[in-house]
């Protein structure tokens, strides 16, 4: 394929009025690399703030292609390459240098991650280390793939490789967003019962759908952490996906139960966490930061997601030259993930 051509969406500073959609030439993968051909990418939080220059500590090589999380098929591959063949359908691993065990030092100085610092994945065509690729769910459509890097995978590690999830535990989940769906999904499928927090009677019916146990809509019970001890016959919860930070963080404390985990995920109000001592002392409890997750552990959720049947929740599929309104609709609170379909 070389020297053909595609399209990209690029930043050439930041900002998303300055993402623009230009050729390039299709890239040539290197002798253990994959040429894939991207289906679909879907958008996260973070995507945002990597457009905005609200998050990366030192800017990206410019002009830099952003979106972290992407599915499609392999249509080349390099000389020496033997993880795949062309025709494998794939995902690319967020943590690049991450494989499996502890995250390498280098991790926490340079951060190499896909769609930041690195080139993204909103492009026709993208090439990666056969080592970062990963193979897709063979029950999931490319756009139901697209979704798990990033948010599923944030899921899948906070509470079963964090949380020690077991069946029986109950789980509370703040919010609708895809990282709090996916952990919904997960803990339901794999015995636990899931309390959500959401300040929409509506989003909470569609949860229950999706078989949560039980729901809190914050804006009628600011008090939820009471709440949710009151739901839990005054034992509390095993695990919090906390998605707020700020405030928030007391809540989390005091609904609880003892030796809870609390998986800091999000800062969605603020980047500081602010929280009381001694309840976490008295409940022996956890605290612990979930940044995505390693390469093994999403190889393990995807054989899960086939095990168990599960679809991820897709809010809005927009085309390829639509993806500014994808961005646009990302602020507006999303049930689910949104997806931008790129090939055929």
């Amino acid at each position: 394929m070389t020297g053909e051509s595609m399209q990209v969406w690029q930043l050439r500073t930041f900002g998303l009025k300055n993402l623009e959609l230009v050729p390039r030439a299709v890239p040539h993968p290197g002798p253990n690399e994959v040429l894939i051909k991207v289906a679909a990418v879907s958008l996260n939080y973070r995507d945002k703030l990597v457009v905005n220059g609200d998050l990366l500590p030192e800017l990206p090589a410019m002009p830099f292609v952003p979106v972290s999380d992407m599915a499609g098929e392999v249509v080349e591959v390099g000389s020496q390459t033997t993880r795949f063949k062309v025709g494998d359908r794939v995902m690319g691993n967020f943590w690049t240098q991450w494989l499996e065990g502890e995250p390498p030092r280098a991790m926490l100085k340079h951060g190499l991650s896909l769609g930041g610092p690195l080139p993204g994945m909103l492009a026709e065509y993208v090439v990666l280390s056969e080592d970062v690729a990963v193979a897709a769910p063979s029950s999931l459509s490319y756009e139901e793939a697209a979704t798990l890097p990033v948010a599923a995978l944030t899921a899948w590690f906070a509470l079963l490789e964090a949380g020690k999830l077991r069946e029986g535990q109950t789980v509370l989940v703040q919010g609708t967003g895809g990282v709090s769906l996916f952990g919904l999904q997960f803990a339901q499928a794999l015995g636990a019962r899931v309390i959500v927090t959401s300040r929409s009677d509506d989003n909470l019916a569609r949860t229950k759908v999706l078989g949560a146990w039980a729901g809190i809509n914050t804006s009628q019970s600011s008090a939820w952490a009471q709440a949710a001890v009151e739901m839990t016959n005054g034992n509390g919860v095993d695990q919090v996906l906390e998605l707020i930070g700020g405030d928030n963080l007391r809540q989390s404390v005091e609904a609880l139960a003892v030796s809870g985990h609390i998986l800091q995920i999000g800062f969605l109000a603020d980047t500081e966490l602010r929280m009381p001592v001694v309840p976490l002392q008295l409940r022996r409890a956890t605290l612990r930061g979930v940044s995505v997750g390693h390469r093994r552990a999403f190889e393990e959720m995807n054989q899960a997601i086939d095990r168990h049947g599960i679809k991820p929740v897709i809010d809005k599929v927009f085309t390829f030259t639509d993806a500014p309104a994808a961005f646009t609709r990302l602020d507006q609170g999303p049930f689910g993930k949104l997806v931008i379909k790129v090939g055929g």
